[in-house]
């Protein structure tokens, strides 16, 4: 069975055929460790923004990663998405690379500032204050 553009859309088909099962598993594993990091630090934000921001942009990374995945599993039919900051996609790279600059600069945090959890009520009750 040949791969159609096997550099692009089948890359981790490529890394499962040369590589093996277990580079396989610590791909997605590196996937999954990126996403829970980043909704782990999002736990304790207390700005909605940066809250909503965030968690878009990982679920557009993660959504990503996972579709593509399934496509090389032949378990979701072709759509033509590349693997996030892994496939040779010019424009898609750009993208993903514009994204997750995006993610870093809406997660940076400074250390020397007092936060408090973010509380829905709270948020609810100053909007309607104002």
């Amino acid at each position: 069975m040949r791969l159609p553009e096997a550099h692009t859309d089948y890359i981790f088909s490529v890394i499962g055929e040369e590589f093996g099962l277990l580079i396989c598993a610590a791909v997605v594993l590196l996937y999954l460790a990126i996403i829970l990091r980043v909704l782990i630090r999002l736990v304790d934000e207390d700005r909605l923004f940066i809250i909503l921001a965030a968690s878009g942009l990982i679920a557009f990374f993660g959504g990503q990663a996972f579709i593509n995945i399934l496509v090389n599993l032949q378990l979701f039919p072709s759509k033509g998405m590349t693997l996030p900051l892994v496939s040779y996609g010019g424009s898609s790279t750009v993208a993903q690379c514009f994204s997750i600059g995006l993610l870093l600069a809406v997660t940076r945090r400074n250390p020397f500032l007092a936060r408090e959890p973010f509380d829905v009520r709270d948020a609810l009750e100053k909007e309607d204050d104002q």
